[in-house]
């Protein structure tokens, strides 16, 4: 059985990583405050903050906020999207990274370059910004965010043909994956992450 501590932005991902865990111990750490503070940029004493709190835990630990992802990860915690993004990179280009925060945008991407360079491969992205719908998600209308990322993602790949997969970089998005209509693989970071890190399917 693997303890895992989880970092989240949002409460309802709690319900939502306890459902991946097989039989794997979760702890689950929610601090909403942190993603509105990072908004804008992340200073000084958000990043001693969530250092300093990483710091104190015992055994691994997930952060599952994409836009903290990079901070997370310099104090030793593991990306929630990093599993994901070797898994795009492993599959090859173009990639389609759909996002709903301006401050997912480059952590995201950086971090699908760094895992096409790990396989020594050129890193071809695309990127569909869907920053409008995010108000849906922070009003608690989950299917309905759900239900536009897929319109939007299966709209976009209708018009680039030569698409290899899609990823969703945030984990709210992951309800989206199923209602895609595609026949390449749609790559969700919870569910890709738990199963690395946990051996859950």
């Amino acid at each position: 059985m693997v303890d895992l501590t989880l970092i989240h932005t949002a409460e309802v991902h709690v319900a939502s990583f306890d459902a991946l865990a097989g039989a794997a111990k979760l702890h689950h750490i929610v601090r909403p405050d942190w993603l509105e503070r990072a908004q804008d940029g992340i200073d000084d004493a958000l990043r001693r903050e969530i250092t300093a709190e990483i710091q104190r835990l015992t055994g691994p630990v997930l952060c599952t906020c994409t836009t903290l992802g990079e901070l997370a990860e310099s104090a030793g915690a593991t990306r929630l999207d990093w599993p994901m993004m070797q898994a795009a990179a492993q599959i090859g280009g173009p990639v389609l990274i759909a996002y709903c925060l301006e401050s997912t945008r480059v952590s995201s991407t950086t971090l699908l370059e760094r895992a096409f360079n790990d396989l020594g491969k050129s890193a071809e992205i695309r990127t569909l910004p869907l920053t409008g719908l995010w108000s849906h998600f922070t009003a608690g209308e989950t299917d309905l965010f759900h239900k536009q990322i897929a319109t939007w993602v299966s709209t976009s790949l209708a018009l680039v043909a030569d698409t290899s997969c899609v990823v969703l970089a945030q984990a709210s998005m992951a309800g989206a994956a199923a209602l895609i209509e595609t026949e390449i693989p749609v790559l969700a970071s919870p569910a890709v992450a738990m199963q690395n890190l946990t051996g859950a399917d």
